[in-house]
Formats: structure tokens, sequence, C-alpha cells
């Protein structure tokens, strides 16, 4: 076998390659004298067609089989044979087919780059420093103690964290559309269940009386049809509750389960729960900065090919989400050019970590693996029952697996980058980690 490759441009290659004859044309030979005692045909006994016939009924459609399985076991041959490393499928082109001539036939692709990551030490960090405060978890006992909130009717004006029970009907353009009435809705004011703008036109209202709120839906709204327009509501209250909140004593703590820990009990449970939110946030917050840092240091040359399935994986992602939002059956027109600059970020990144990860033999650890796994089920009312469905499901695994590994990376680079520590505040530390999501 012969093989001889050039370069085209950039990272694509073109591969000749040249197989002898004989290997295709004794493949064929030997395949048609084993159908010879198989073959059935009429007017010849079973086992007694004449390798003359069998040739005639069927030598062209075994030819090709055996063209294809010798292009496809050669051209990975021509691979080790020319250390080459294609990024994606290649497109091929026969060149000579005929019988009794050599197989020769082209084989075009691109290769995957080389990777040489460096300048790690100029990558800076600023690794979050966060205490977890007493206010912190008197703000989460808080909410729980809003969450168990019992409501009684008031006759004053409603006023935020009150809840308001209303019908509406809405109309734009003085047209009716989906989802456009409601009767006996709740609406807790300043909990976000709905538009801002709407709860906020609901304070001041009282039981019984009317009033028509003005709402505009955002451009990018699922239902095109009011994507962007106005909708005029004809709201009633049927009646507005102010929260009795509960006392935060151990009669509290024995509602939530912590029957023997009392409310001391349930505020350390509390403390811990965000401890461990904390670290994984710092975690996720040096990660990213660690990614950043390598990206801004180093380039490379991207595969079109790994571009393109990037950018369709996202857009794949992006039209289930609108239909998982009520986007319709219809098929949502989202140019590539939308996912471009997100799919090359990945395509990079992806490329230098694997890099990052072969050049220092870096390899899963188990013992975070397990760590990681059993945090993820702590928050779960049954843990084991979680760890069970995660290591039966080798998806799953795989997944944690990958964050896991993309977080020993990210120590990698930051044991040689310039690390500093940052002081904030629990809330700043969960605000930069929504705004990086």
């Amino acid at each position: 076998m012969e093989v001889s490759v050039e370069t085209t441009q950039g990272l694509e290659r073109r591969m000749t390659v040249q197989v002898p004859a004989e290997r295709v044309d004794n493949e064929v030979e030997n395949r048609l004298q084993s159908m010879k005692g198989r073959v059935r045909m009429d007017g010849f006994r079973p086992g007694k067609v004449p390798l003359k016939v069998v040739r005639q009924r069927y030598g062209a459609q075994v030819r090709q089989e055996v063209l294809g399985e010798v292009i496809q076991a050669t051209y990975s041959e021509a691979l080790n044979e020319k250390d080459l490393r294609p990024a994606g499928q290649p497109s091929v082109e026969p060149t000579q087919m005929e019988p009794g001539q050599d197989l020769e036939y082209t084989a075009t692709f691109e290769v995957m780059p080389e990777v040489a990551v460096k300048d790690l030490d100029k990558v800076s960090i600023k690794r979050p420093d966060v205490e977890v405060s007493d206010d912190d978890v008197e703000e989460v006992l808080q909410r729980l103690q809003k969450q168990h909130a019992e409501y009684k009717a008031v006759k004053r004006k409603a006023r935020k964290e009150d809840r308001v029970t209303i019908d509406f009907h809405g109309q734009v353009d003085g047209e009716d559309f989906e989802g456009n009435t409601g009767e006996d809705v709740p609406v807790t004011l300043g909990s976000g269940g709905m538009p801002e703008e709407f709860e906020k036109s609901l304070e001041g209202i009282k039981a019984g009386e009317e009033t028509t709120i003005e709402y505009t839906f955002p451009e990018q709204f699922p239902d095109e049809k009011i994507a962007g327009k106005t909708a005029s509501f004809q709201v009633t209250a049927k009646a507005v509750e102010g929260p009795d909140l509960p006392e935060l004593d151990d009669g509290f703590a024995e509602q939530l389960g912590f029957k023997d820990e009392g409310i001391d009990g349930l505020r350390q449970k509390i403390r811990e729960n965000l401890e461990r939110e904390r670290d994984q946030a710092v975690r996720q917050n040096v990660k990213q900065q660690a990614m950043d840092g390598l990206l801004e240091h180093n380039d490379v040359e991207i595969p079109q090919s790994l571009l393109d399935g990037e950018i369709d994986h996202l857009r794949n992602q992006a039209k289930e989400r609108m239909r998982q939002y009520g986007a319709g059956d219809a098929e949502p027109d989202l140019p590539a050019s939308a996912f471009e600059d997100e799919a090359r970020r990945r395509v990079k990144l992806g490329l230098l970590v694997n890099e990052v990860i072969r050049a220092n033999e870096i390899q899963v650890d188990e013992d975070r693996l397990r760590e990681t796994l059993e945090g993820i089920a702590s928050g779960y009312e049954r843990p084991q029952e979680v760890i069970q469905y995660y290591t039966q499901n080798r998806q799953l695994m795989e997944g944690l697996e990958i964050s896991v590994l993309e977080e020993q990376v990210a120590e990698h680079i930051a044991q040689q980058a310039k690390v500093e520590d940052a002081k904030m505040s629990l809330d700043e530390l969960m605000k930069q980690q929504q705004s990086s999501q």
C-alpha cells in the first residue's frame, strides 16, 4: 500500500492511498467462491451453481461491498502509518476502482492541531475568601419562616409579601391569546411568581376591587404572536391575605423534621448547607478564572469540523429549551452565527484542557468523585437512592467524572498561577456565580 499526504490549507490534509489490486480481487474471488456453495438459482441444484454464473449475477455487488470495506480498513491503516489524527469524518473520493488495477482513492479531512500549553504562571486568580455569617444563617431561616406562613384575610390594601387571589383576563390588540385568563390565581407580592411589573401593580389593591394592568411581553418571549407586544389585563382581586409567620422556636424546628435537635440544630444544619454551597461556589469561581486564564494566554487553531459540530450541539440545545418553554412545534430559525463565539470558546478550551490532562497525566481522583457524589446526594431526602441512581447510570457518572477532572485541571493551573485571596460576602459570591452561568 502506498500513501502520500499533502497539506491543502490550514489543518486540511488530502491523503492519497493506493491499494494493490490483489487485495481487492482476491477478497472478491474468495467471497464468490464461498457464495457458490450457498446460492440458490433456478435451473441449478443447491450448491451446484457454477462460479461463472455466480460471478455474473453477484460479482458487481460483492465488489462494491469489498471496495467499501477495503477503503475503510486502509484509511485507518494509512492514518496510523502517517501518524495523523483526523478531527472529523473524511470526504473520500475513489479515483481508480477498475478490476485488475490498483485501487486508488483520496481522503480529505482536517487533522487535530498541535497544542502546547504555556504561560500558566501569567494567569491571575482571585480566590474568594468567604465566611458564612450568623446573618446568612438567619436569612435562610427567615425564608423558611415565610414559606411556612399561614395567610389570613386582611381588610387593608395589599402590600409586599401579602397573597392576593385574582381573576384576570388579558388581550393583545383586542384579541385573546394562549394563557390569557385565570381564576382564583394566588399571587404572593414580591415573590417573583409573576412578572415584577405585574406584582407591583397589585400593591395597594383591596379585596373586591378591579384594576387594569398593562404588561409588555419580552422580545424573546416564546410565543412569537405576542412577543414584544403590550397586553391589557382586567384584574379582580378576590381576596387579600397577610402572612402570619410562625415563631422561630423548637416547635418550628420540629415542623421541619428537627424534633430532637431543636431550633439550634436547625440553625447548625443551615450553616452546614451554606458552607457546602460556599465551597462549591468557590471551586466553580476558581475554575472559571483558571479556564479564562488558560484561554487568554494560549491560542490554538480550530478544525472547522469541530467548530461546526459544537455549533450544531448548542443550536439543538437551544431548540430543545424553546420547545420546553412553549415555543410550539415549529422549527425555530436559529442562525449558526448566534452560537459561533460560544462554540469557538468551547472547542478551544476543550483542546487546551485535554492537553493539560495529557501532558500532566491527570486522572480522575476517585475520592473526590465519591465526595462530589455524596455532596450532591446530601441535598435530597434519600441520599443513598440518589447515589445508587448515579452509579447505575453511566451517562450521569461520565458527566460527573468530567466535572471533577475539570476541577483538577483548574487546580493544576492555580498551582502555577498568581493567586490572591479576595474577601467577599456569601451574597456577593453567589451573585458572581449566577452571573457567570
